[in-house]
């Protein structure tokens, strides 16, 4: 999972397609073409150069209002759109972007670019209209009142920003100054996100109370640091050599003062309105269904998540019977375990057994970088080219921990220079399994998250939404996919690591029944934890993360099995046509080679290269 953010609808469309999470990610890898190829591009074309200096000006223009995906990308904070966030203003000042940048794309002459041009020009349009769709006042008034949740809401997220190895940098006393400004700022943010809640209560359009509780959990475990153990201040305990030994004590005076009188206060407000004000009115109903406006909501949600104009209901069959398909492979393999007993049965011994389970942190961090060097090893044989950008395996801060999923990534900077980060978790450790390491660190890591954020990233010859932008379904879905690959690779003749993959895909097929269930079948929270543990092996503390999850990110869930069903139907497309020609590193190249796609431009391009093949 790339835990994109959710922080206020401007936001949505900017900072949630980079990290993701939270924050989005993309992928990409500047693969060439294949031989031959009829529509490949020329190599001087003036319509080209005139849609990509559209594509510099916009981006340009989107990051003067976007500063903490500017941050991601390595630049610098601007705090005045920082202050900003979670405003009228903001919103206004995205209209005028997107708006601008359509108007733009209507003198490009489509039918003159060169093919990969005019895959940019298909995305980039299709982005835009549907950032016209959302920024309408009508579903503003639907998103922008429910600014923060539990699951990345930038209350839990700006402390990770901000901290040390954190997507900030601290190289020299002019950073150091310029991320104590921004820290700085920070209360002004949690005090336009509190207006906004207000508008919400003032409208019917608010969160659910077990969100609401959520977050009031999260600001006391952030107040509870002290001072010398917080994010806020971590960035001063080690000084790099390029800060004067004279000025670190002041500096560091100067960040534990903004913490003490300026963060937490401002923690400590946003906490009493929520638990006072903001918990009665909060809602009852866990699905969005519930929420006035909620059901026509979940149908935009849907189609932007999946990047298709789906059922809920067939999106609701499908998943049953992708559970049942996997149920009966996994029936299979719990023979293969030794287990005589049914298969619910061996849910509950699973589930229950220390044998599945790590008994020290140590044993549980020893078996991803295990998993780690056994993929690394596989990579050429089905990739041609792999990031510059390392991935370093950590487990979650303490502070995060228990409201986090099992594992996620976090995108490294693009020139390499800061890793990626592939968090795994350690809270409540015996419900926590080995079975799932290999493919969890395949998800996440390589060659999942981590290949396709990084190699778009790396690709300067990639527009910059492109490089930096994404959809649910693509990004979720090649790294469920990538899953898959560890059949290819041999990594899944151990029963234990076999029955970890088929136990995560499980999870992705329970999500279409769960996720749809919830808000358009009018699910209860405990309706749905239950189904999950009737239906897989997983522990409860991470069936109710899951929901949680679900709750307050209606139809993300979804992107993932339907974008990797999809992926898998083009691979068996593409082995039908090419037979014995078909090589598996080409067919990676075309997948990751334009960007996170959705999912009707990835199979149009796929069908290009296809006839283009024969």
């Amino acid at each position: 999972m790339v835990p994109f953010a959710k922080v206020g609808l401007t936001m949505n469309f900017l900072i949630s397609r980079r990290r993701f999470a939270a924050g989005f990610a993309l992928a990409s890898g500047s693969a060439a073409l294949p031989a031959g190829l009829a529509w490949a591009a020329p190599a001087d074309n003036a319509e080209d150069r005139r849609l990509m200096a559209l594509f510099r000006e916009t981006a340009r223009r989107e990051d003067a209002i976007d500063p903490l995906g500017l941050i991601y990308r390595g630049g610098k904070p601007n705090l005045t759109a920082f202050r900003q966030t979670f405003t009228d203003l903001a919103v206004r000042q995205q209209r005028g972007v997107t708006r601008w940048a359509l108007a733009g794309l209507a003198g490009i002459n489509r039918s003159r670019l060169s093919a990969e041009r005019q895959i940019s020009y298909d995305v980039f349009q299709r982005d835009k209209r549907e950032q016209q769709l959302w920024l309408r006042p009508d579903m503003v008034a639907l998103t922008e009142v429910r600014p923060l949740t539990h699951f990345g809401g930038l209350h839990v997220e700006f402390p990770s920003l901000v901290a040390a190895g954190g997507a900030l940098s601290y190289a020299s006393e002019s950073e150091y100054r310029l991320n104590l400004s921004l820290i700085r700022a920070f209360p002004q943010v949690l005090a336009n996100a509190i207006a906004r809640f207000h508008e919400g209560i003032a409208s019917g359009v608010v969160e659910t109370k077990m969100t609401t509780r959520n977050m009031v959990a999260q600001i006391d475990a952030i107040l509870a640091q002290p001072l010398a153990e917080s994010p806020f201040t971590s960035a001063t305990k080690n000084f790099p050599g390029a800060v004067p030994q004279t000025r670190r004590e002041a500096i560091r005076q100067q960040y534990f003062a903004a913490a003490e009188n300026e963060i937490y206060p401002a923690y400590r407000r946003l906490r009493q309105f929520l638990n006072d004000e903001y918990l009665p009115h909060a809602r009852d109903g866990m699905g969005i269904a519930a929420m006035k406006g909620g059901s026509a909501l979940y149908l935009k949600e849907i189609e932007r998540q999946t990047t298709m104009r789906l059922d809920p209901e067939e999106v609701h069959r499908l998943g049953l019977s992708e559970v049942a398909r996997i149920q009966r492979e996994m029936d299979l393999v719990r023979q293969q375990l030794g287990f005589s007993g049914p298969l619910r049965d061996f849910f509950n011994e699973i589930r229950t057994n220390p044998r599945y389970h790590p008994k020290t942190k140590e044993e549980f961090s020893k078996a991803f970088a295990n998993a780690a060097k056994a993929v690394d090893a596989q990579v050429p044989r089905y990739f041609s080219k792999a990031p510059k950008t390392p991935v370093s395996i950590e487990p979650y801060p303490a502070y995060r921990e228990k409201y986090e999923a099992g594992g996620s990534y976090n995108q490294g900077s693009p020139d390499g220079s800061r890793p990626g980060i592939f968090y795994y978790n350690t809270y409540d450790l015996p419900s926590r399994f080995l079975t799932g390491v290999v493919t969890l660190y395949m998800h996440e890591g390589a060659p999942g998250h981590h290949f396709q954020i990084s190699l778009a990233q790396e690709d300067e010859s990639l527009p910059e939404f492109q490089r930096f932008g994404g959809n649910t379904a693509y990004v979720e879905g090649w790294a469920l996919y990538a899953e898959t690959l560890g059949f290819d690779m041999g990594l899944y003749q151990d029963p234990m690591q076999h029955w970890g993959t088929l136990d995560d895909e499980m999870l992705r097929a329970m999500r279409l029944v769960v996720d749809t269930g919830l808000h358009a079948k009018g699910w209860s929270r405990e309706q749905a934890i239950d189904y999950m543990l009737a239906n897989s092996g997983m522990g409860r503390s991470d069936a109710t993360a899951e929901v949680e999850r679900y709750i307050v990110w209606p139809g993300q869930a979804l992107g993932y099995k339907i974008g990797a069903l999809t992926i898998q139907r083009l691979r068996r497309k593409a082995q039908d046509v090419l037979g014995a020609r078909f090589d598996i590193r080409a067919f990676h190249d075309q997948i990751l080679g334009s960007g996170a796609l959705p999912l009707p431009i990835l199979e149009a391009k796929l069908d290009r290269w296809l006839a283009a093949s024969l």
